[in-house]
Parts: C-alpha cells; structure tokens; sequence
C-alpha cells in the first residue's frame, strides 16, 4: 500500500487543527476539573440527540453557541471535558435531553453533518468530539460482561461497571472509503439502496475482525459490485461520528471492470470518464456529494479540479 500525500483541492472537513488540545492527563483529575469548570473563562455548549445550537452571525461567519459555566444547565454526571485551548480556555459538553431554548433568534440547532461545514475549525472539532461522546454514551449504559448499569468516569470518556469492575471505553469504528479506478482512469461511483435517484458516491464499509484494510478494500468492493480491485493507496482519515466511524481514505485500481451490484447496499453502480462525470453534474442526472464527506475529496483527488457539493440542510 503506498500512500497520495495530496488528499485534494480543498480540506477534508473536520480534520483541520483545531487549537484544542484534548488534555486527556486531567480527565482522572476530580480537582483540576472542579477548578477549570469554575473558571470565569471556560464555555459549555449542550449537545443533545447529535445538535447543538449554532449562531448566524451578521458578518456571515457561524459559531457553536456557548455561555460561561455558571450560565449552563444543571447536570451532575453527563458532563464530557473535551480540552483547552492554546490561551488555557476549557471547554465542556453537556448532554441534556432537548437543547435550550435561546432568546435571540438567529441561534438554531443544528447536525454535526450541516454545522460541520459551517463552523470554524476549532468549534467543529469540539461538536465532533461531543457528539462521538453522547452517541456513545447513549448506546453504552450497560456492562457488557455483566449487564449491570455503568456510570460515567474520567470526565466522561470512560464507563465504569459498580459490579464487576469493568472499564468501557468510547468505540471507533473503522470503515474504508474508496474511489474505485479502471485501465481508463474510469472513476466507478455507485448508489446505495435507499438513496434518491441521481445520488451516486464512492463506495465504502466496514473493516471486518482479522482483517486488513487493504483486504476490507478488495473485500467491499467486490461484495457491493463485483469488480475485483489490485493497487490500493492510502489517502487521509475522517472522523465520523453518525455514530462512530473513523472514515479511511483510498484510491484503489481496479483489474476487472465488469459490474455486478449485490442489490443489497448498492442499487447502481456505474464507471464514468471525467467528462461524464461533468456533464452528468451540468445536467442534473447526477447529484454532487455532500460537502462534509471524504467522499467529495476523493473524488476530486481524481477529477483535477473541484466538484460541485451540496450542504445537508438544517434536518439531515
């Protein structure tokens, strides 16, 4: 597996430095993290069913809605420690049932999968970290060794069972995303089951137990459409937490080309020349991906140049 050190013509979201440095050492520290939630300069922001509120600022920027501690709602244990910035600002999560009510109107709740696009690097960074935890957290209540109800530890990144003694710790996923190339240099995008019609993608799932991920490659693209895959070439990584993915990025050359879709995961799948693929854009009989996705930056990464994306709206 070799590796493509140029992942694209635009960032891939959710991935820029962010400033926040996670400071996982004060997550067992009970004391530091009293003292920082009490501190006049931290912020908290509530995340609840994967939204938070965002704000529409008039000079067109748009920011993660955030007050002082002492201004948040009230919660003893869902409180999730997410890291400090470079001016030693702390920040935290609350994961409440419904979020506030705002007085002003332009705050709105948002996705990760909209607010991603919108927000600065450092308030993606945090909304994507809360929200792997309170998806996490939801899933995760109970032991898994004895089935007695767990409770939160270390600022909540890890689940302890009172019974047995058992440690849980947040789940990563790992699934390979990749953009499928023939003898022409054909890129092969396919359509999933219950997509709308027109909206193709590059293909993907997840990686298996004992295998490689140059084998979970091969593996997904030959189960969804039949077309068996030789060279493949790392890209980047995306986190992606609809609920807790970490996205893995690749190019990979096909060796057959003939398509046979499982009719399972993929209803479509087709090979397109550049100039397909363009013309299929100008005219509407295929949809641009969304913005957010590893997905669109593979597949630039083989178009030359930028595609045309689309922004989920506020309910994706």
């Amino acid at each position: 597996m070799s590796t493509i050190s140029n992942p694209g013509h635009r960032p891939i979201s959710l991935t820029a430095p962010s400033g926040i440095d996670r400071a996982a050492h004060h997550r067992l520290d009970e004391a530091w993290l009293a003292a920082a939630w009490s501190h006049p300069t931290t912020r908290v922001f509530v995340v609840s069913g994967g939204q938070a509120l965002i704000d529409d600022a008039p000079d067109g920027g748009t920011t993660l809605v955030m007050t002082p501690s002492f201004e948040a709602p009230v919660t003893e244990t869902h409180r999730y420690f997410l890291g400090t910035d470079e001016d030693g600002v702390s920040y935290f999560a609350l994961q409440k049932d419904a979020l506030p009510g705002r007085m002003d109107q332009s705050a709105r709740p948002a996705g990760l999968r909209e607010a991603g696009l919108l927000l600065s690097a450092r308030d993606a960074a945090l909304m994507a970290h809360a929200v792997a935890l309170e998806n996490w957290q939801r899933l995760h209540r109970f032991c898994s060794r004895c089935g007695e109800r767990t409770v939160i530890a270390a600022a909540g990144h890890i689940r302890r069972c009172p019974a047995c003694g058992a440690e849980h710790y947040p789940r990563t996923d790992p699934a390979v995303i990749m953009l499928v190339t023939d003898e022409e240099d054909r890129a092969l995008l396919g359509r999933q089951v219950h997509w709308p019609e027109g909206r193709f993608s590059t293909l993907a799932g997840f990686v298996e137990p004992g295998e490689s991920i140059e084998q979970s490659v091969a593996r997904e693209v030959y189960e969804e459409v039949g077309v068996t895959v030789g060279e493949v070439e790392y890209v980047a990584s995306q986190p992606w937490p609809f609920p807790s993915s970490l996205m893995l990025g690749f190019m990979a050359r096909a060796t057959s080309s003939e398509i046979t879709v499982d009719g399972d995961e993929i209803e479509e799948a087709r090979w397109f020349s550049r100039e397909e693929l363009g013309a299929a854009f100008d005219s509407g009989d295929v949809l641009p991906p969304y913005g957010i996705s590893i997905a669109a930056r593979l597949l630039e990464l083989w178009y030359g140049k930028p595609i045309p994306t689309r922004a989920p709206g506020p309910a994706a």
